[in-house]
């Protein structure tokens, strides 16, 4: 039975993504000869022609291309695992917690006081970084607004929020207690795609941090869609807030990967649906 190396898989992965020999083997910092080596050899290793090469391109075979997805798994896998054994090694051991900056709908301090069984390391990033930090093992816990993809989390509702919509204070439309979708036609979004599309996610690759919309849209060079909590957090002179429709609500989630048997995550968990309940005015 072949018994396949992860030094194998990186140098194919390599050459598959760039389809190019020199530049995979610039990127993997090492000579194109043994690259080349190093990938026919696989190729009898597993008796089936993965590349297929001229003297003008290099091109996935159906065996390539299904070795490919294979491939990106495995290492991801391989990865998630020796970062998790370092951090079960570590000396104090440490929980952590991804989540969008300001998307805590201010829960996260009493979270932190109910929470006593080992320390919080906070792993703050942009939006939709949070997911595949749950997945690769850089983060044990998140809190997610939605909709994000749930495949392979389980998770649980703490707060839902109406959806609002940011626009200049100066814009007509602030004039209105409320708007419909159509309302925003012409109007744009902070990655420029159009506002009367109600979409929330920003375009991948795109990434602004608050002060830089809230800059655009208080001098009217965008709109934003937003939760209510997260608003209710930014209140500014410049900028109005206005309940949009069509929107869905949106929901903060605490969530985790569904294999997770932690007993850390699950105190988490408890710590914040009580951070909720502790938040809620009493009647």
């Amino acid at each position: 039975m072949s018994e396949l190396e992860t030094r194998q898989l990186r140098y194919f992965v390599a050459v598959a993504e760039e389809l190019h020999f020199g530049r995979a083997a610039e990127r993997l910092g090492m000579a194109q000869p043994p690259l080349s080596r190093a990938i026919r050899e696989l190729e009898r290793q597993l008796g089936v022609q993965l590349l297929q090469r001229t003297t003008r391109q290099v091109a996935l075979t159906a065996a390539g291309a299904a070795l490919l997805d294979d491939a990106r798994v495995a290492l991801d896998a391989v990865a998630t695992a020796e970062r998790r054994a370092r951090r079960a090694a570590q000396p104090v051991p440490s929980l952590r917690l991804a989540l969008k900056a300001d998307y805590d709908a201010g829960l996260l301090p009493r979270v932190l006081d109910a929470y006593d069984v080992m320390p919080v390391e906070l792993l703050l990033g942009g939006h939709g970084e949070q997911v595949p930090a749950l997945h690769d093992g850089r983060a044990d816990v998140a809190l997610l607004p939605t909709p994000f993809d749930a495949r392979g989390l389980d998770s649980e509702p703490l707060i839902t929020s109406p959806c609002v919509v940011a626009l200049a204070a100066a814009d007509p439309l602030a004039a209105r207690t409320s708007l419909r979708l159509s309302d925003l036609t012409g109007r744009r979004l902070p990655d420029g795609s159009p506002a009367e599309h109600g979409r929330m996610a920003p375009v991948p690759g795109r990434s602004f941090d608050l002060s830089q919309i809230f800059n655009l849209v208080e001098v009217g060079g965008a709109v934003w869609f937003l939760p209510e909590f997260v608003a209710a957090r930014f209140p500014r002179p410049g900028t109005a807030f206005r309940p949009v429709a069509e929107l869905e609500p949106v929901t903060l989630k605490v969530a985790w990967p569904a294999a997770s048997r932690s007993p850390a995550v699950a105190a988490f968990v408890r710590a914040a649906q009580a951070a909720v309940l502790e938040a809620q005015p009493v009647m």
